[in-house]
């Protein structure tokens, strides 16, 4: 199976929004946070940490303004461009998850890679991809 496609910058923000929000220390940083009502107002108005920091990531990072041939087997993932491509087998990603716009194949808690839904959509089954990923990775729920 391979998807073609390329980055929506509203999208990928969405998306490292879900990232950060699933991390234990963002978690505690927010529970902290509760414990000052005046520093958890602040933050609660003004959403510095779901929005600053994905956006500040998205800005940092080329990878989300290239276009990418993504093949997916029975052996592992390859990721393809312009300026070269790199392979994993299934047994260096740890999970997906799954959040509105895409699926993130994590390789630890902090390292992984957005597939974009909508690529899925326009080329293969993303039903068929749901299920090739449950067999090779776990989903964490």
């Amino acid at each position: 199976m391979q998807i073609f496609f390329s980055y929506d910058k509203k999208q990928v923000i969405q998306a490292l929004r879900v990232h950060f929000i699933g991390r234990k220390e963002v978690r505690l940083l927010l529970i902290m946070v509760n414990v000052f009502a005046i520093a958890s107002a602040i933050m609660f108005y003004t959403h510095k940490v779901l929005f600053i920091l994905p956006g500040s990531v998205y800005k940092k990072a080329s990878t989300f303004k290239d276009a990418f041939k993504m093949t997916f087997s029975e052996v592992g993932v390859r990721l393809e461009n312009e300026r070269g491509y790199n392979s994993w087998q299934w047994n260096q990603f740890t999970y997906y998850v799954e959040s509105p716009h895409f699926i993130h194949l994590y390789f630890d808690s902090k390292s992984f890679f957005l597939v974009p839904k909508q690529a899925v959509k326009e080329t293969a089954s993303l039903d068929d991809l749901r299920l090739l990923l449950e067999e090779k990775i776990r989903s964490k729920k």
